[in-house]
């Protein structure tokens, strides 16, 4: 059984129930389409919004992280859980999701997903590549069937950052909008959402035994 459903959902106002969903130990598989945005309902901020990014109700940049899904979902310890962004790594996606397949339990697939509320060309769109790149975003995946094997069973498959973190969220309407009417907040708010993304990577390396 595969469940699909955005990051509103996922992240927030059905979070109770995928939540519960995931405890069950079910062989049940969940991927969600992460835009960071409630995009099908007029683009509100949701949980999944990072710091900085402007939103219905956050139109002065959103004040605080993003919530780290799949590493909630990794607590549980049963749970097979994956980072992907086809833009970036098509092979790793499907590893993921044949891994997720093929697990004997719950999944979680969270794939990024860049949308029109993001102000970008989505007919040449590179911004899966970008956010990867500059790490904005990571791609990892994380197997329970590891550990009866004795060995990790968190995968970092993004390699270290080599693009411009803050040339990237600038470049993005919902962030490059705050930087023309509140510039001065904007520099504290892009500024901490780089030291936040920085963090992931050095905690999700650390897991990773890097």
């Amino acid at each position: 059984i595969w469940i699909f459903g955005g990051d509103g959902w996922a992240y927030d106002i059905g979070y109770g129930g995928l939540d519960h969903v995931l405890a069950q130990d079910e062989d049940v598989n969940v991927l969600v389409l992460d835009t960071e945005v409630y995009s099908n309902t007029g683009g509100q901020a949701s949980k999944s919004s990072p710091t900085g990014a402007v939103a219905k109700f956050a139109a002065a940049g959103k004040r605080t992280k993003k919530k780290d899904l799949g590493m909630m979902a990794m607590n549980y310890g049963y749970v097979y859980v994956a980072q992907v962004g086809m833009g970036a790594n098509q092979a790793q996606l499907v590893k993921a999701l044949t891994e997720a397949e093929a697990y004997n339990g719950p999944s979680l697939v969270i794939a990024y997903a860049p949308c029109i509320n993001h102000g970008i060309n989505m007919g040449k769109s590179q911004e899966i590549k970008r956010a990867v790149e500059c790490g904005y975003w990571q791609l990892y995946r994380y197997n329970p069937a590891l550990i009866e094997e004795g060995k990790n069973p968190f995968t970092l498959d993004s390699k270290d950052p080599t693009g411009n973190y803050q040339d990237f969220i600038r470049s993005e309407t919902r962030y490059a909008s705050l930087a023309k009417t509140k510039p001065e907040i904007a520099d504290t708010l892009f500024e901490r959402s780089e030291e936040e993304a920085k963090a992931r990577v050095e905690k999700y390396k650390n897991l990773a035994g890097k």
